[in-house]
């Protein structure tokens, strides 16, 4: 994945997760079913770009971004005008999952539309997430930032857009300290979302 991208990181994942961010990205707009042919797609991970791609219903979807049978499902999400955003839903190997989601192929509004719509879903399931970034352009890309967020063992090179992270992560990640930030519970935020002072 590249280009723009929203990653997030969470301890504990299972099929009410995944059916309670569906449904909160559905009521803002962003649907898991093609807004003319109605289908939704699955993608085969590999290599090749896109992949396989194959048809599945609502509740298969459901269960296997549950992550109930595999450790990785690719998919796609749908904006009204037919923009795709492919998806992923991974188990890592210390078993945070981490949601990442693809902005590349969005307009400037849609881009945003987005956003706002993934950023309110995790929110709703905050205790679950450990924290999230915000990259619209992608600059920083290159970043673990698994090993950021998760960890607090890595530094990046490029700022994101916005960054959230665990209060513990935001005290010992040196550089974070004299960022302008925020806090909204439980994570401590910074990047464009910081309100001026």
């Amino acid at each position: 994945m590249s280009d723009g991208f929203f990653y997030s990181y969470h301890v504990g994942w299972s099929r009410p997760d995944a059916e309670s961010l569906l449904g909160d990205l559905e009521a803002a707009g962003v649907r898991p079913a093609h807004p003319v042919t109605r289908r939704i797609t699955l993608v085969s991970p590999g290599a090749e770009q896109p992949g396989t791609q194959s048809w599945v219903t609502r509740d298969q979807l459901v269960l296997l971004a549950g992550l109930q049978r595999l450790d990785q499902v690719d998919f796609l999400l749908w904006v009204s005008s037919g923009a795709e955003i492919p998806t992923r839903v991974r188990r890592t190997d210390d078993g945070t999952v981490a949601l990442q989601f693809a902005l590349g192929a969005l307009s400037g509004d849609e881009r945003e539309t987005v956003v706002r719509a993934i950023r309110e879903a995790i929110g709703r399931a905050s205790v679950l997430c450990i924290g999230f970034v915000v990259d619209r352009e992608g600059a920083s890309a290159a970043t673990d930032w698994r090993g950021f967020i998760v960890k607090g063992v890595v530094y990046f090179d490029c700022w994101p857009d916005t960054l959230a992270v665990r209060a513990e992560v935001a005290s010992m990640q040196p550089q974070l300290s004299g960022v302008s930030s925020f806090e909204q519970s439980p994570w401590v935020v910074y990047g464009s979302e910081v309100p001026s002072r």
